[in-house]
């Protein structure tokens, strides 16, 4: 099971990759978005903001997320890790419940384009 740590690692090491990113995935990464992810697993809900295209403010509290951001994450910790490293694809992750996405209509569309 991943910790805490290894959960941070990830979020840290995905808004690198955002960073780097080109054409439509920039593109929506760009958003201005607030975010949430829940570890379920470990019951930790690490909040952030979607912006130029990174992951910043990010911290972590004991819990489900606190206030409802416009990006809602939900997952198992490995599953976060999987994710990160490419050893599991997001669209078969959320397809079979591991993964779950909530965010308005809009920004679902501009997201798709990071799958």
């Amino acid at each position: 099971m991943a910790t805490p740590a290894e959960c941070r690692e990830a979020l840290d090491l995905l808004s690198e990759n955002l960073g780097k990113s080109t054409g439509d995935v920039r593109t929506a990464a760009s958003l201005d978005r607030s975010l949430t992810c829940w570890i379920t697993d470990l019951d930790v809900t690490f909040t952030g903001r979607l912006r130029d295209g990174r992951i910043t403010e990010v911290t972590e509290k004991p819990g489900r997320p606190a206030e409802r951001a416009q990006i809602r994450l939900a997952m198992a910790g490995d599953d976060l890790v999987a994710l990160v490293e490419g050893r599991l694809h997001f669209a078969s992750a959320w397809a079979s419940g591991r993964v779950k996405l909530e965010a308005g209509i809009r920004d679902l569309l501009q997201l798709r384009k990071l799958l």
